[in-house]
């Protein structure tokens, strides 16, 4: 069998995730895989001078993060392409699809405090109410923002952006009060300590696929696929089967205000998910629940519930922000 070639992002989380789609293609057979590192147009504006307080085009969307990866697994130059899930469009390009994810890790967001800050007693309220009025939060998801601001209105969101380290380091310098970072993102670089306050899925719904590592691979690649399903988890495959189901069927493909948690419990399926105005002033919410192995079922209805409540307008008003 040919050494399989993995294409991933050249940031440090991006190379953690795909050494362990690595390490667990070795367990099922596969040969040593190579590591090929791809610079994508995201990347690049990201590290570009003002990135941190300019947002990204709107018109890229979350495919300027994986555009260059699927080319290079269209084109042949490498057998399979390593995304956190969270940065997948809803449309998946013609000739390919998500063959395996791996199990998922902690999906919630998380306050991270500067790392000489004093440890309050409480959750994430202590933390906010300990920065003051006007604490400033900084992250530059309108979802986390949305969700954020309808819990605690008196803080100011911060526009941040970078790597993981970069956010870090701006937060310590202190150019933003609290920091809102993946818990999974910090847990696997061993930043585990800069978790000062996880948020609740009830605070903060986190983004549809967080939490999940996702392989990508051709349609028709025989050898390729047999390789990814020994290491597909079930579970995972199917909340992401829902909340992936959900994003397509609003068609919210960008970074819009829209959380989406899938959680299996024996054959059942629960998501939690919310669509909110910007400004954090309305949010529509459900719970919806289903067969484990009607995923797509279960997330298509919560997309009607919350297109019945009127979620296309909120969503067509962060669209245009």
């Amino acid at each position: 069998m040919k050494t399989l070639r993995l294409g991933t992002r050249r940031s440090p989380l991006a190379l953690w995730q795909t050494r362990q789609v690595a390490a667990a293609l070795r367990r099922a057979g596969a040969p040593d895989p190579e590591l090929v590192a791809i610079t994508t147009d995201g990347d690049r504006l990201s590290a570009a001078p003002r990135a941190e307080a300019e947002p990204l085009p709107a018109g890229g969307g979350k495919r300027l993060f994986v555009k260059a990866i699927e080319d290079a697994l269209l084109g042949g130059r490498i057998d399979l392409a390593v995304h956190s899930a969270k940065d997948l469009p809803a449309v998946i390009p013609a000739g390919l699809r998500i063959e395996a994810v791996l199990p998922r890790a902690d999906p919630r967001d998380a306050l991270a405090a500067p790392a000489t800050a004093t440890v309050p007693a409480g959750g994430a309220a202590a933390w906010v109410a300990r920065a003051g009025p006007g604490a400033r939060v900084g992250t530059s998801s309108l979802r986390r923002a949305a969700q954020l601001r309808r819990a605690f209105p008196d803080i100011e969101v911060v526009p941040v952006r970078g790597n993981v380290g970069t956010r870090l380091r701006r937060l310590d310098e202190g150019g933003c009060d609290l920091l809102v970072l993946a818990v999974a993102g910090l847990v696997r670089l061993g930043l585990s300590e800069r978790i000062s306050s996880p948020l609740a899925a009830q605070v903060c719904v986190p983004a549809p696929g967080q939490g999940i590592v996702a392989a990508e691979c051709r349609i028709g690649d025989a050898a390729a696929e047999g390789l990814l399903e020994r290491i597909r988890n079930r579970e995972a495959a199917q909340a992401l089967g829902a909340e992936r189901a959900l994003v397509t069927a609003l068609g919210a493909d960008c970074n819009v205000p829209l959380g989406a948690l899938a959680t299996a419990d024996g054959d059942r399926l629960s998501l939690r998910c919310v669509v909110a105005s910007p400004d954090g002033g309305r949010l529509l919410g459900h719970i919806v629940r289903g067969r484990l192995d009607d995923a797509a079922g279960v997330g298509r209805r919560a997309a009607d519930l919350l297109l019945a409540d009127g979620a296309a307008a909120l969503l067509a008003a962060a669209g245009a922000t």
